[in-house]
């Protein structure tokens, strides 16, 4: 099981990897500066990461209340 710092580290580098890709389709995709674009891509990151680790505790809980 994991414990609820690496549960936050785990979303934390899962969503970073992401940062570059979004930032990149985002500048590539729309017509928006790069301060703008990372914007954007900064709130959709934060979010990312919430909703990452929230999931991760429910499921990670339930998985190892079955176990028991």
């Amino acid at each position: 099981m994991q414990t609820h710092r690496e549960s936050a580290i785990e979303a934390a580098v899962n969503t970073a990897s992401g940062i570059v890709i979004s930032w990149g389709l985002t500048m590539w995709l729309f017509d928006t500066g790069a301060a703008q674009s990372m914007s954007i891509v900064m709130i959709y990151t934060l979010v990312s990461v919430a909703r990452s680790y929230f999931w991760r505790r429910i499921f990670n809980g339930r998985l190892c209340r079955r176990d028991i």
